[in-house]
């Protein structure tokens, strides 16, 4: 992997199209680009309320209209692959060829360069639509991102309930801080910008690895209650995922990366070499973040 070079400067007034721009992470890394003046234009699937200072495009990436009017006149694209294939992604492709922006792609941590499948099909997305970039000389930088702290907000109805987390457990490992991943991509749109990355890799990870019983104590602490975490076999995670509506092939790509997604130990000092500060812990998120859970 490249070592990666701090991004520096300061925002210059440019185009930004941010992909996934209502999920946790793509709504973070459109209001720091706005407070940093750029000119951002945000896409989401479903139409959203309007908000100030930000375009918005609402459509799907797969559809080769969309993907080129949300394209047009843009110098960078923030994008985030939303499926858990790649068999949609070429008319993407080609706009990105077409349009040639500069792209930063969030991809994933748990991404094995040596390996010839990766352990589950959401870090096998991430490893071919990195391969796509790639092969359309799209010298992308690739934000591999460790998991996310945004995503324990899945858990906010049963914490309301009660003081267990009932769910499929996961192997450990640095959870990050969505915050300091939208930090960091805004240093790497920075950086393409004025030409100081291109073609880099960085892995975005927390100070520590965690699995979920380590979470869940943790947004207990915060809590001030003592939540615990209980694991519930595959079959009947899968089986209550599909009745609470999740959609069949996410279901058995969340379940696939309970079972076999491997441990990481893997941290990295690559949030603050982009950011300048080291990455947050997912303790100070949970305190952050207490309201949402009550």
């Amino acid at each position: 992997m490249p070592e990666p070079t701090p991004a520096t400067g300061a925002l210059q007034k440019s185009s930004v199209l941010v992909t996934g721009a209502t999920g946790n992470l793509g709504r973070e890394v459109a209001a720091r680009l706005q407070a940093k003046d750029a000119r951002v234009r945000a896409l989401a699937h479903r139409r959203t309320g309007p908000r100030p200072g930000v375009e918005s495009v609402t459509g799907d990436l797969t559809d080769p209209s969309v993907a080129r009017a949300a394209l047009a006149g843009m110098d960078t694209v923030f994008l985030v692959w939303p499926l858990l294939d790649t068999d949609h992604a070429h008319p993407l492709i080609e706009a990105l060829t077409e349009a040639a922006p500069r792209v930063v792609y969030v991809s994933s941590a748990a991404i094995d360069d040596e390996a010839i499948r990766q352990s589950d099909p959401i870090v096998q997305v991430h490893a071919d639509m990195e391969a796509l970039l790639h092969g359309a000389g799209l010298r992308p930088v690739v934000l591999r991102s460790d998991t996310l702290a945004s995503n324990t907000r899945g858990w906010a109805s049963q914490v309301r309930a009660g003081d267990v987390v009932a769910g499929p457990d996961i192997a450990r490992t640095p959870v990050v801080d969505e915050r300091d991943v939208a930090d960091a991509a805004v240093a790497a749109v920075l950086g393409v910008q004025e030409g100081e990355l291109d073609h880099e890799t960085y892995v975005l990870t927390g100070p520590e690895p965690l699995g979920r019983a380590d979470q869940v104590s943790l947004l207990g602490a915060a809590l001030r209650r003592p939540l615990r975490f209980e694991a519930v076999p595959a079959e009947l995670a899968r089986a209550r995922m599909l009745a609470d509506g999740r959609p069949e092939q996410l279901v058995e790509a969340l379940i696939a990366a309970s079972l076999h997604r491997p441990e990481s130990h893997q941290v990295t000092d690559h949030v603050e070499r982009l950011t300048g500060r080291p990455s947050g812990t997912f303790a100070r998120w949970a305190v952050d973040h207490a309201s949402e859970f009550n």
